[in-house]
């Protein structure tokens, strides 16, 4: 059974509805997946009811930023309640900093000299069919950068001020996601994404309670994977991987890559969502 358990649609940056994710999954011949959006539930419910028509297994899921020692880790929340209350509170916090940041950083940008019209940038409106977010999607439509590449090279930068927020620390973000009936999976963290060094990111992590890593990503090279693999085996984790697939808009990241199937992974108390 192929298998990919990190995907993204346009309820957050990707660029899929529910049902064209349906009909992607179906055309690869993937049988079990996972939407995991930034910060968002909203797909969840149409996507569950589009899988089991489609006889497709399909694990709820979400992707919760949280903020540790100035870097932003990504933690994947996986067979969860989506109405549970605190975790329907955490995702609207996340959500309005990031609306925040993204208006601090078009002021910044202001500032900076750059002939933006802020007016004209609240008033516009991003359409999640292209993927991504309004401030990106602004700033490429203005001229004022190329792509999503360009944009965090070259706008969205610490030397301009402008850097992700301060999310909730991972401990939070983790309770959270076990009170909502889920299991906490570290996204990516031998990715350069994130600062310190993978071991490093494992120990913490593990002394945080997290219920398994996520070691097949386009991020990790075969023996980062294998490396994170082992070290869940040795701990009794669970293993999940996934393509991080945003649809069209990060072309790069191809759904079902890296090639994954039910047997790679340790999905634990998650397998009772591998029959449709």
């Amino acid at each position: 059974m192929r298998a990919d358990l990190h995907i993204h649609t346009a309820a957050s940056d990707g660029s899929w509805t529910a049902s064209e994710l349906i009909l992607k999954l179906k055309t690869a011949a993937i049988k079990l997946f996972a939407v995991t959006d930034h910060d968002s539930t909203a797909n969840l419910a149409e996507t569950a009811a589009l899988a089991k028509d489609a006889g497709l297994c399909f694990i709820p899921g979400v992707e919760v930023c949280s903020t540790l020692k100035g870097h932003t880790f990504h933690i994947l929340g996986y067979g969860i309640d989506p109405e549970a209350p605190g975790l329907k509170r955490l995702l609207r916090h996340n959500t309005a900093l990031m609306e925040e940041a993204d208006q601090a950083s078009i002021r910044k940008l202001i500032a900076a000299g750059f002939r933006i019209d802020y007016d004209e940038y609240l008033a516009y409106q991003h359409n999640p069919a292209r993927g991504g977010w309004k401030s990106l999607s602004f700033l490429t439509d203005k001229g004022f950068c190329r792509d999503i590449n360009d944009f965090f090279a070259n706008l969205f930068t610490p030397e301009r001020g402008i850097c992700f927020p301060e999310f909730p620390a991972p401990g939070e973000v983790i309770s959270v996601i076990k009170e909502a009936g889920g299991a906490p999976v570290l996204a990516h963290p031998g990715s350069d994404f994130h600062g310190p060094a993978l071991e490093e990111t494992l120990t913490f992590f593990a002394r945080e309670e997290i219920a398994g890593i996520e070691c097949f990503h386009p991020g990790h090279d075969e023996q980062t994977a294998l490396r994170a693999a082992a070290w869940c085996r040795r701990r009794g984790l669970l293993i999940t991987g996934g393509s991080d697939c945003h649809g069209g808009f990060v072309p790069e990241r191809r759904l079902g890559i890296p090639f994954i199937t039910a047997a790679d992974l340790e999905l634990g108390e998650l397998r009772k969502f591998c029959t449709s």
